[in-house]
């Protein structure tokens, strides 16, 4: 199989990151649940994997890296536990429904009010839009990083600008650029960053987590067990246990914390500047196809490693079978959780067949997919 649906998920793992987890699975016990040699293996293995991601992402203090299941826990958590009812909360077109749908519910159940940053045809947003959307009642900016259909990025240096003039909350989804790009919370001004483990980062699935700037307030989404405090009728006021109820996927974290490894050794920049070698030939080998539509912009300097196509006015679900059944190629069709971007795109009923690469994505498996576009 060629394996070109890294926006997914990383099918291949480094080698480090798997016997990290079946380690992990021999020796460890329930973190922060008692003194034995295997809670405190796990306690230690986790904490280590705090300090890794603090430094990774730039966040301030190891205890305010949080672990979830996922970005889409995190985001949850994130949304959830700092937006108040009545208040106003700026977003855009390029968001995933992990963001989208906390929204909706909110807005729904709370009255909370929101605004969209619109994308163009091309996908593209007006960054001045930010500010002019601002209204006395605005509590947060919540974006992505970069959209997981059309690769395109956000400049969150830029709204975080804006977000620290007027003093509003910025959250950050990470989702398709943590690992892939190099991401530096005090640089771009980011109060919550919320990340997953199993795509750019190139860890197992069921980690992620979201990173805190010190002295952001976010109120538990879930309680529970934390093996502390156990007579209180609340949940512990301190991080992490504070947004971290049950048990921790330890095997999970200990994966992801030899992932981090691995990108350090191998370098943000080799992997950034690898992907997007491999976008730029992909895309230079399909975009001047006649019938095939490239959606996106690809003149700015960086970008996540995604293409989204379309032939002719073949649905993009038959498109990507013919190229798993006939040529082995795995790719995501369909609208890919991201409404706002295809009703953007007008692509709604179509959908889009996406291309996404990584690490370990060969040259020769880009050619063999351009040569495959082609002959469909």
């Amino acid at each position: 199989m060629i394996y070109l649906d890294n926006a997914a998920t990383t099918l291949r793992k480094p080698p480090e990151v798997i016997d990290a987890v079946v380690q992990a699975m021999n020796a460890l016990g329930n973190s922060s649940r008692g003194t034995h040699a295997g809670s405190l293996k796990a306690s230690r293995t986790v904490y280590e994997a705090r300090e890794k991601l603090a430094g990774f992402f730039r966040c301030q203090r190891a205890d305010h890296v949080v672990f979830t299941c996922n970005s889409t826990e995190a985001l949850n958590t994130a949304i959830n536990g700092t937006i108040d009812p009545r208040r106003h909360v700026i977003t855009t077109d390029m968001e995933h429904n992990s963001v989208l749908r906390p929204l909706y519910r909110l807005a729904a159940e709370q009255r909370v009010e929101l605004s969209f940053v619109t994308a163009n045809r091309h996908g593209i947003i007006d960054y001045t839009d930010f500010e002019k959307l601002i209204r006395p009642n605005t509590q947060a900016i919540i974006c992505t990083h970069a959209s997981n259909l059309t690769g395109d990025m956000i400049d969150v240096a830029r709204v975080g600008q804006v977000a620290k003039k007027h003093n509003i909350i910025f959250i950050v989804d990470a989702s398709q650029t943590a690992g892939c790009f190099p991401i530096d919370m005090e640089a771009f001004g980011i109060d919550i960053l919320c990340f997953t483990g199993h795509k750019g980062i190139m860890g197992p699935q069921g980690t992620g987590g979201m990173c805190m700037r010190e002295g952001v307030k976010i109120r538990p989404w879930k309680v529970g067990g934390t093996g502390v405090q156990t007579y209180s009728k609340t949940q512990p006021d301190q991080l992490p246990a504070l947004l971290e109820a049950g048990t921790l996927n330890g095997h999970g974290i200990a994966g992801l914390s030899a992932a981090v490894d691995y990108i350090n050794s191998v370098g943000i920049e080799a992997i950034r500047d690898k992907e997007e070698m491999l976008t730029r030939r992909f895309y230079d080998g399909v975009s001047g196809i006649d019938g095939v539509t490239v959606y996106g912009g690809f003149t700015a300097k960086h970008r996540a490693p995604v293409v989204a196509l379309n032939f002719r006015g073949y649905d993009s679900g038959a498109v990507s079978d013919e190229l798993s059944e006939t040529y082995g190629i795995a790719t995501r069709p369909g609208a890919h959780c991201a409404p706002r971007m295809h009703q953007a795109l007008g692509t709604t009923q179509q959908g889009a067949v996406r291309f996404s690469f990584g690490w370990f994505t060969d040259i020769h498996e880009i050619d063999a997919a351009v040569c495959a576009v082609k002959a469909l």
